[in-house]
């Protein structure tokens, strides 16, 4: 894990309430209808990656999944996550990891979930190893919902460097271990106002277990 990019991460959550990061939103609503459309079983393991303090794990729970994992580098986010949720927050297994580190559990998740970390990841190396950790870690079947900037999206969120795509360029990075379902655009308005666009691709994982 990146000590420097984990303290980076726990000084904004830490200095900046919600309202203040241009990220947020009070409901993942895109990410939500993509999900919405999947059937994915509500009893096998989904992972919000990078979650944060964002509002998926509870909607994920209102829709009855039972076995919800959140990942983020920073444990300040995520405390405040667990606040609001309150007791509902104890089933959820709650991760403070680097993504493209962290040990998965080998075909485990029936659903991951990527808003906003995989372009935080402009070096080759780091885009490989996280198509590793999801490429093991999803169990054959099961679905990812990925959003990053689109290509005429922020080239910085946060003060850091970002890569762009659209949706071919971007489920390219995952082939041949996954396969292009779905894909959408969102324009996200900041609590600023400003608009930032979004590319949303929804893959499966191969069948044969193509790429482990």
């Amino acid at each position: 894990m990146s000590s420097t990019r984990q303290t980076h991460w726990d000084t904004v959550y830490a200095e900046k309430h919600a309202g203040q990061t241009s990220w947020f939103r009070p409901r993942l609503d895109e990410s939500l209808r993509l999900i919405d459309a999947l059937d994915v079983p509500r009893d096998l393991p989904a992972i919000d990656v990078g979650g944060g303090r964002a509002t998926l794990v509870d909607d994920l729970l209102a829709r009855d999944f039972a076995d919800v994992s959140v990942l983020d580098l920073s444990a300040v986010a995520m405390a405040e996550a667990q606040q609001r949720l309150g007791a509902l927050a104890h089933p959820v297994r709650w991760i403070v990891g680097d993504v493209t580190h962290h040990e998965f559990p080998a075909s485990h998740y029936a659903l991951w979930h990527d808003r906003a970390v995989f372009h935080f990841l402009t070096d080759a190396g780091e885009q490989s190893r996280y198509v590793a950790s999801i490429t093991r870690a999803m169990r054959p079947g099961g679905y990812a919902v990925i959003g990053t900037f689109a290509a005429d999206g922020p080239e910085r969120c946060s003060g850091l460097p970002v890569a762009r795509y659209d949706a071919a360029s971007l489920a390219a990075l995952f082939e041949p271990a996954f396969t292009l379902i779905t894909h959408s655009r969102d324009v996200h308005h900041t609590p600023s106002g400003n608009e930032q666009a979004f590319t949303y691709v929804v893959l499966q994982r191969c069948n044969d277990g193509t790429g482990v």
